[in-house]
């Protein structure tokens, strides 16, 4: 699939949303040192921010049904960069956890106005291959946050790096302008007759939707749990990684990236169940390979779980945007608050429960059990009899 200008356009718009958003990841445990608090009170940094997207998301999927959605997509990068770029002001780490909370707030008027956007302007036989491009973009502002970071905060403190992604972002806002076309106009009708509350009342009374939600809450909470808790493993002997070394753990983004775009294809081939189920067992195995006394392990390990979380996002994103056939900024703003709710609970619950009893070992256990339920949840929930499916599949 060619990558025009539109799809190069949404590609940037997934890229800058989440350029920020798991930064702190990289430094948690300098700030751990610099602050003198605990590694739970350290991820914070990223559960502020996953909770601010939380509780914004499902708003901000019914007030951007009536916008224009490109419009929608670059007032939020605008803004989006402005805490991003505050964050060079802070003192101590309560105004950290203020900004970040602010950065939070933005980012879901990009993820749900994208995914509608995608689902509107393309039709259904590409629209899962575009939706890979956005997933890859992701990926790639995921990967481009820690690693400017690391590499700021080794020369010039975090600071500095934050400063760098305030000005990407705004350069994203520029070229998104410039790149996605207008797309179709909104209105007060433009839901499908269908109001707010009646929407969210819709999408929440459909039982596949429902599970999709919560399958997106398991993906993200893999995912910021293990890539928030294996930094403070690798910093500890016996690998005692640098920061800037950690920030080339992150390397192993642009490879699950590389593969998301062709997460399409796969889908068609073995429907949406059969590369859920498909994608999860390739995490599963990767955080196994995580558990070895070697670097190197750990990196394939990583890499192996990030592709297989990428194409697991990938069809459960592009499920929700295909089955509701009304109101789909609303329907992807829950599924964002569920998501990112996930999120919250990945950076946090680890270093509350299993961290300091099992370590590692313990954080691999608890993010495969999750991994094995959102896969069993899927497979239930997306068979075609259920509603939605037919268009789904």
């Amino acid at each position: 699939m060619r990558l025009d200008k539109p799809r190069a356009a949404v590609t940037l718009a997934g890229f800058c949303a989440f350029l920020g958003l798991y930064a702190p990841q990289v430094v948690m445990p300098q700030l751990a040192e610099s602050f003198h608090v605990s590694e739970a009170v350290a991820a914070s940094t990223v559960g502020i921010s996953t909770l601010a997207v939380a509780l914004s998301a499902p708003l901000s999927g019914m007030l951007t049904d009536r916008v224009r959605r490109k419009t929608t997509i670059i007032a939020a990068v605008l803004a989006l960069a402005v805490p991003t770029l505050l964050l060079v002001l802070s003192a101590d780490l309560s105004q950290i956890l203020v900004w970040r909370f602010l950065q939070g707030l933005f980012i879901p008027a990009i993820l749900s106005s994208t995914v509608a956007y995608i689902s509107e302007e393309w039709p259904a036989d590409q629209a899962s291959g575009v939706m890979g491009y956005y997933i890859a973009g992701s990926a790639l502002g995921g990967f481009s946050g820690r690693f400017v970071t690391a590499l700021m905060a080794g020369q010039f403190g975090w600071k500095s790096g934050s400063f760098a992604l305030g000005l990407l972002t705004l350069l994203c806002a520029l070229a998104i302008w410039r790149w996605l076309p207008g797309g179709a106009a909104r209105g007060r009708n433009a839901a499908g007759q269908t109001s707010a509350l009646g929407a969210l009342k819709l999408h929440l009374s459909n039982p596949a939707l429902l599970a999709t939600y919560a399958v997106g809450f398991s993906v993200l909470f893999s995912m910021v749990a293990t890539f928030t808790y294996v930094n403070f493993h690798l910093a500890a002997p016996p690998f005692s990684m640098s920061v800037s070394a950690l920030g080339m753990i992150f390397l192993v983004y642009p490879i699950g990236a590389a593969v998301t775009p062709s997460s399409g294809l796969l889908i068609r081939r073995f429907g949406r169940r059969g590369a859920m189920v498909l994608a999860l067992g390739t995490s599963a195995l990767g955080l196994v390979c995580t558990m070895g006394g070697s670097i190197a392990l750990v990196v394939a390990g990583l890499a192996l779980f990030v592709t297989g979380v990428f194409v697991a996002q990938t069809s459960a994103t592009g499920f929700v945007g295909q089955t509701a056939k009304v109101s789909r900024t609303t329907a992807v703003g829950i599924y964002v608050c569920c998501y990112y709710l996930g999120g919250s609970a990945g950076a946090e619950l680890p270093g509350l429960t299993v961290w300091h009893s099992a370590g590692w070992a313990g954080c691999v256990g608890l993010v495969m059990a999750v991994l094995l339920g959102a896969g069993g949840l899927a497979w239930w929930a997306w068979r075609p009899r259920l509603p939605g499916m037919a268009v789904a599949e």
